[in-house]
């Protein structure tokens, strides 16, 4: 089936027939209302006496583009400034920041210790001086840092040498980065190690300035990973108590550690089974052995359909922990990025969309609502909405007036239209041409060695000598 371009549904009626013709649902709102009339304008006040001043997020990014040793670079700064000018009131986790070497997913990705903790703390300061000159204050802003181990996909010495860190072996995805069979997983003592690495990291994040960390729990990377880790033995495996320990360990000892930081976490609320490139380099899933897929969390065992039971109790186990925000996300980038960042151009080395991209809009925006119902008095961000467009406000003030989701959370569109929903809450007109068609050279660039960017409609980007080698390696790939 050939998809409809979003850009070629010029008006809401159009839009609306093809919603109709795929058979989903997404919400939406004919009519935009600015300034303090719309719904994403309206303050949230959290718990602890915090608000936040209106109901847009920024989601965090990986740019590929930090020094050896994790500091930012002067693309990792502007990225960042960037961030302060969208006009969102809650920045989570600027991006992925290791918490140790061995567990970036590139030689480049930020790191947070001592020796970098004044550079880190300067993104904080550079993205809140641009808030304050484009809006006024930052007494609204809250600016949180997301903590990763990358784990299965970590690489932390090359770009294109693998070196994984598993808590257990999988079918699949072991042949994906030639793992070998023999290589020892991660052992409890190991963890618990880990999690001292967390805390510590926290402890950083804390005197660099930031409200609140994110343990990152999504696409693919270690946290996620304890979540799918049914058949490992031990403490950290088996049963979903011992399979949520990491989190609820690191969060007793950030809390001890830590006592005036908040935790929030980002979740795969499901997850799918890896897909490869099939006929016509359309995505289709990998083959299934014995009929079951184990290794999803939030999925029910056939490898594309989805289960909530254990989404639902990890939701019951943060609200346990006093962990009050949680964004909700979806796979993973490296084996079924369909389901996680709907787009229909893939990267480089990706596959063809087995489904129209706003299925996959749809998808996520119905979960989080689910996950919203279950647990009410949670602060929900939601993901998934660049594949919108033009159309994204109009979704946006929708789910967020039908309390579906609490926060719209932006991600590729911020790179192309940092200022996008500020226009909207302003009442300005849309500028078309800066908004994301999600061509995935933002993540194309990475995937071939370079840093990340819209290369296509930033101009910074456009400059770079980069730009024109991303062209020949497209243009390669669709040769091929």
């Amino acid at each position: 089936m050939e998809y409809q371009r979003i850009a070629s549904l010029k008006t809401a009626e159009q839009f609306l027939d093809y919603v109709e013709q795929l058979g989903i649902n997404l919400p939406f709102d004919e009519e935009l209302r600015s300034g303090t009339d719309s719904p994403l304008a309206r303050p949230f006040r959290l718990a602890n006496g915090l608000t936040i001043g209106n109901r847009c997020a920024v989601l965090p990014m990986e740019g590929w583009d930090g020094t050896k040793d994790g500091r930012p670079t002067e693309d990792t700064i502007r990225r960042w400034r960037r961030f302060g000018q969208s006009g969102a009131k809650l920045i989570w986790g600027g991006e992925a920041v290791a918490v140790r070497h061995d567990g970036r997913a590139n030689p480049n990705q930020l790191m947070i210790n001592e020796k970098n903790l004044g550079d880190i703390a300067g993104l904080r300061e550079k993205l809140l001086g641009t808030h304050k000159e484009h809006f006024g204050n930052c007494d609204d802003l809250l600016v949180g840092l997301q903590l990763t181990h990358s784990g299965r996909f970590a690489r932390p010495n090359r770009k294109d040498v693998p070196e994984p860190i598993i808590l257990y072996h999988h079918p699949m995805l072991d042949k994906r980065v030639n793992l070998d069979p023999e290589t020892p997983v991660m052992s409890d003592a190991e963890v618990d190690r880990l999690i001292e690495d967390f805390v510590e990291a926290a402890r950083l994040s804390h005197k660099a300035g930031f409200a609140f960390v994110d343990l990152k729990h999504c696409h693919g990377y270690l946290g996620h990973e304890f979540l799918s880790a049914t058949g490992r033995s031990g403490k950290y495996g088996g049963c979903f108590e011992n399979r949520t320990r990491f989190l609820r360990e690191v969060t007793t000892a950030i809390r001890a550690e830590v006592p005036g930081l908040d935790i929030a976490v980002r979740v795969s609320a499901f997850d799918f089974i890896p897909f490869r490139k099939g006929t016509e380099s359309v995505g289709q899933p990998e083959s299934l052995n014995d009929g079951d897929y184990h290794w999803a969390f939030g999925g029910d065992k056939t490898g594309t359909g989805i289960n909530l039971e254990e989404p639902f109790a990890f939701l019951d186990l943060l609200a346990s922990l006093d962990i009050q925000m949680v964004c909700t996300s979806a796979g993973s980038p490296y084996y079924n990025p369909h389901i996680l960042r709907p787009a229909l151009f893939p990267p480089s080395d990706g596959y063809q969309p087995p489904e129209d991209p706003l299925v996959g809009v749809a998808r996520q925006i119905e979960v989080t609502a689910r996950l919203k119902q279950h647990r009410p008095g949670l602060l929900f961000v939601g993901s998934g909405y660049s594949y919108l467009q033009e159309w994204l406000p109009n979704v946006a003030q929708r789910v967020v007036s039908n309390e579906m989701v609490d926060f719209v959370g932006i991600g590729r569109m911020v790179l192309s239209y940092p200022e996008m929903l500020a226009d909207v809450l302003a009442g300005r007109s849309l500028q078309r041409k800066l908004i994301c068609r999600t061509f995935s050279d933002c993540t194309s660039a990475p995937r071939s060695g370079m840093v990340s960017g819209c290369y296509p409609l930033d101009d910074h980007y456009k400059s770079k000598p980069e730009a024109d080698r991303l062209k020949e390696i497209k243009k390669s790939a669709e040769d091929g």
